[in-house]
C-alpha cells in the first residue's frame, strides 16, 4: 500500500514512514514525519474528501488541524499528539464538558474569515436521503423531512460548515487546544453543526434524557441559538443520520431515539 499510494508523496514532501497504513471511511492513511514534525497523509479519491481537504487548508489551523502540504488527492496535516479524547471524556462522567469542547470548536470554525471561501455543498443538497427516507417508511422520517423542509426554507446565520462535528473528529493537539478533521465542507445555517454531538459517542448516552437536556442547554449557552432552533436541527439531523444507516444497512434506533426526543422536547414548548 505503502508504494502504491503513499509513495509519490513520501518523496515529494520529504517524508518519512512513523506507524502502519490505515483506512477509513475518509480514505487512505499514513502516520509520517516530515524532519521531526509528525503529521498524518492522507490520500483519498473521493471528490467530497478532496474538497474537504481545500476546506482544511482554508481554515488555517484557526479550529482545525494545520495543513502542511495539499496536493489534489493528497492532504498532510499536523497529526494530534495530546493524550485526550472527547469520546472517553464524555463516557467517564465529563460529557457536559467534551460538549463544551466541541461548541468552542464549531464557533471558532465559524468564524469569519477575510478571504475567498472554497467550493462549498448547499445543505439542502445534503437532505435527499431524508426526503426518500419519509416517503419509503413515513412515521417520525415525515416529522424529520417537514422540519427540515422548513429550516432550509428559512436559513438564518449560513456559513461555512464542517458538516460532520462528533467527538471522533476533534482531536487534542496539546498545546495547540482541540482542533477538527474530515470536514465535509457544507454551506448552510450554524446550527447544523451542532446537532451530530447529540448521537455521539454512543447509544447509552446519546439515549439518555437527562444528558440530552444538559447537551441542549449546553449548546444553547455557548452558540447562543435559540433553544427550539437548535431543536429543530437536531430532529433533523437525527432523521437524516437514521436514513443514511438504513441506506448503508445499519440499526437506525439510536437516531431515531434522538430524534424522538428532540420531537417531544419541540412538542412540550
Amino acid at each position: 500500500m505503502i508504494e502504491s499510494v503513499f509513495a509519490p508523496y513520501l518523496q515529494r514532501w520529504q517524508l518519512s514512514v512513523d506507524g502502519e497504513a490505515f483506512t477509513s471511511s475518509s480514505g487512505s492513511l499514513l502516520p509520517v514525519r516530515q524532519g521531526e514534525l509528525p503529521a498524518m497523509l492522507k490520500v483519498s479519491d473521493a471528490a467530497e474528501e478532496q474538497a474537504g481537504s481545500l476546506l482544511m487548508a482554508w481554515w488555517q489551523g484557526e479550529g482545525a488541524a494545520p495543513v502542511l502540504a495539499l496536493d489534489g488527492e493528497a492532504l498532510l496535516m499536523l497529526r494530534a499528539q495530546g493524550a485526550g479524547s472527547l469520546a472517553e471524556m464524555a463516557v467517564n462522567g465529563r460529557d457536559l464538558e467534551a460538549t463544551g469542547i466541541l461548541c468552542e470548536v464549531v464557533a471558532r470554525l465559524h468564524q469569519p474569515r477575510p478571504r475567498s471561501l472554497p467550493v462549498l455543498v448547499p445543505l439542502h443538497q445534503w437532505f435527499q436521503a431524508l426526503w426518500e427516507a419519509a416517503q419509503r417508511h413515513g412515521g417520525l422520517f415525515v416529522d424529520c423531512a417537514a422540519t427540515a423542509h422548513a429550516l432550509l426554507a428559512a436559513p438564518r446565520e449560513q456559513g461555512v460548515l464542517h458538516g460532520d462535528i462528533h467527538h471522533g473528529n476533534v482531536l487534542d493537539f496539546a498545546d495547540k487546544g482541540w482542533l477538527a478533521i474530515d470536514p465535509k465542507g457544507l454551506y448552510g445555517e450554524r446550527g447544523f453543526d451542532y446537532a451530530n454531538l447529540f448521537c455521539n459517542p454512543e447509544a447509552r448516552l446519546a439515549l439518555a434524557p437527562e444528558v440530552f437536556a444538559r447537551r441542549l442547554a449546553e449548546v444553547v449557552r455557548v452558540s447562543a441559538i435559540e433553544r427550539r432552533r437548535m431543536l429543530q436541527w437536531v430532529l433533523a439531523w437525527a432523521g437524516l443520520s437514521a436514513a443514511w444507516m438504513l441506506e448503508d444497512g445499519q440499526p437506525p434506533e439510536v437516531r431515531l431515539g434522538v430524534a424522538q426526543m428532540a420531537l417531544a422536547a419541540l412538542q412540550a414548548g
